[in-house]
């Protein structure tokens, strides 16, 4: 039995202490890019479906709105008053689902959630096309996360708002890749520049199977945006699966600018990398699958004192806790900052954008 005096020690916490260590504030970031919303305009008629669908100057102000959003949060709690979201994760979800959820409820909306395809029309046989039809009546923007690679575009065929792909089977998840670039960008400002002189350039490794796993595919998308940004992304596996890369998959980035290779000697180039990203879950059919077994970051790890770990969560043995208490802890960050970029998307997507532009 714990003693009072334990007790009431193990019952304070302290608001104000950072609780990740890529906690870095976003006014860096903030002062680096200068506000310019007519590129973020054309999104008030656009279903996010892929993060191909996005250019180099909308990320930076999007990003640019999310740090605005991260950096005074509490003088944003309006614009989205009146607004209904419609949650729909047809798979199991804990923080896209929650990051958006809070995100809407942060801005001032309100929210109707679904969780189970058992408990809506679907279970009886109904098509998407025809929810999607309901959900036109219902809402202002629809979140959708389904196992199959298709339902997103079923369901898109009858909607008259907009829709954000949360991630659709092995194919996409367009905004956990622009979680990852912002905060890649949190944690080097200059890299959001235009320009990246080539001794600020990084060296990014990315741990996972980008066929298979719809976060990395997201991610080195999103990184052939910003090219310029990197000296080199190396897609780094145990060699288990082969091929790593759907037919064409590698052409198109190089084609894009992007200086990407595969390994399979992760342990000699982890010292060598600023970024490393790690992944070892992918959403097969109704189930999932472990990937990249033999890789493991651990505090034996040989990182470089700068270095920084990101995962999309969640992890399993592959990211030790032993790093949780290091430097290299950005996944927190990582996590946190998602809110703040659905936030600045979802503003834009519901023609709320008048009401953030321009506001310090």
């Amino acid at each position: 039995m714990v003693i009072e005096d334990e007790l009431k020690e193990a019952a304070v916490f302290e608001r104000r202490k950072p609780d990740v260590f890529g906690d870095a504030h976003p006014k860096a970031l903030l002062r680096k890019v200068v506000e310019n919303g007519d590129y973020l305009k054309p999104l008030s008629n656009q279903h996010i479906l892929s993060t191909d669908q996005f250019d180099k100057n909308t990320l930076r102000q999007l990003f640019r709105l999310a740090a605005k959003f991260e950096s005074n949060p509490e003088r944003f709690s309006t614009p989205l008053q009146g607004k209904i979201l419609i949650s729909a994760f047809y798979e199991p979800s804990t923080r896209t689902r929650l990051s958006f959820e809070s995100a809407w409820h942060r801005l001032g909306g309100d929210i109707m959630s679904i969780t189970d395809r058992s408990t809506t029309g679907i279970a009886k046989g109904e098509s998407l096309y025809d929810v999607g039809e309901m959900f036109n009546n219902y809402g202002d923007c629809v979140v959708l996360r389904d196992r199959s690679d298709q339902s997103l575009y079923e369901m898109v065929k009858s909607l008259r708002i907009p829709i954000i792909n949360a991630g659709n089977g092995v194919d996409e998840h367009p905004t956990q890749a622009m979680a990852d670039l912002y905060t890649i960008l949190k944690w080097r400002p200059d890299l959001s520049s235009s320009k990246v002189d080539d001794k600020l350039k990084i060296r990014v490794g990315v741990i996972g199977v980008p066929n298979q796993m719809r976060t990395v595919r997201s991610l080195l998308k999103i990184f052939a945006k910003v090219p310029h940004m990197f000296s080199e992304v190396i897609v780094m596996h145990d060699g288990s699966t082969d091929p790593v890369f759907d037919k064409g998959q590698l052409e198109h980035l190089r084609n894009a600018g992007l200086n990407v290779n595969e390994t399979t000697k992760v342990k000699k180039l982890v010292p060598e990398l600023d970024v490393i990203y790690i992944n070892s879950i992918a959403w097969i059919g109704d189930t999932y699958t472990s990937f990249q077994e033999k890789i493991r970051l651990t505090g034996k790890s040989k990182l470089k004192d700068s270095a920084i770990i990101l995962h999309p969560l969640a992890r399993g043995d592959e990211l030790s806790t032993e790093l949780d208490e290091t430097p290299h802890n950005w996944y927190f960050s990582q996590a946190r900052g998602a809110v703040f970029v659905r936030m600045a998307l979802l503003t834009c997507l519901v023609q709320r954008t008048e009401r953030v532009i321009d506001v310090i």
